[in-house]
């Protein structure tokens, strides 16, 4: 399967790039598993840098704040629901949104709320059980709307007023069934068992984008 560098005819990612991007994800990780042990609140920025083996200030060049360290695993989905609608192909936008959705409750995707995995459920505890985080994440909800509304405009036209409001609502269709998925699944129900009904539920709400949203369809 060709990368998203390769299906966009951007130039893969230099040595130099790679080896920032890895070291992003080492420090992430390193944090949010002493986040899961401790607590969000109760790990200091000295703390994850000591963690990590870089000096505070190293930490600060990668990352502005803790709430950024935690919320780097969501940097490549920011503006994936545009890219969708770049690479689509002869599909429409909405046609290849909902696909895409569908694809990523089949392969239990965490974005799509529908996983069960020990790790993706501590992970979904510490981000909705953390007021800060919840906070930060309407930024990037807005990125995300944003980079899709740009898309829509090129893909489909109509004025940049009709893109946003367009993509303000798929991206909400697309938050709200993944919050539900998640609800489901932090009480328990195993993913395999929600699946059907997370399906229909997708299916259903992207029929009623299809009734309102007009060429986007």
């Amino acid at each position: 399967m060709p990368s998203d560098s390769t299906a966009t005819g951007t130039r893969p990612p230099g040595l130099r790039e790679r080896k920032k991007q890895r070291r992003y994800e080492a420090i992430s990780e390193t944090a949010i598993a002493l986040f899961l042990e401790r607590g969000f609140e109760k790990v200091s920025v000295a703390e994850i840098a000591e963690a990590a083996d870089i000096s505070k200030p190293t930490l600060f060049r990668y990352f502005a704040s803790k709430e950024d360290v935690v919320l780097h695993r969501f940097a490549d989905h920011e503006d994936e629901a545009a890219r969708v609608v770049t690479t689509r192909g002869e599909a429409t936008a909405l046609d290849a949104l909902h696909h895409h959705f569908l694809a990523g409750l089949d392969r239990h995707d965490p974005v799509t709320g529908l996983c069960d995995s020990p790790a993706v459920l501590a992970f979904h505890r510490l981000l909705y059980g953390t007021p800060s985080l919840v906070a930060r994440l309407y930024g990037y909800q807005d990125r995300s709307e944003r980079a899709l509304a740009g898309a829509l405009a090129t893909a489909h036209g109509g004025t940049p007023l009709k893109a946003r409001l367009a993509a303000a609502q798929i991206v909400a269709v697309q938050r709200t069934l993944a919050e539900e998925n998640w609800r489901r699944i932090a009480a328990g129900e195993p993913a395999a068992g929600v699946h059907p009904e997370a399906v229909t539920s997708a299916n259903e709400a992207f029929g009623q984008l299809r009734s309102g949203l007009g060429c986007y369809a």
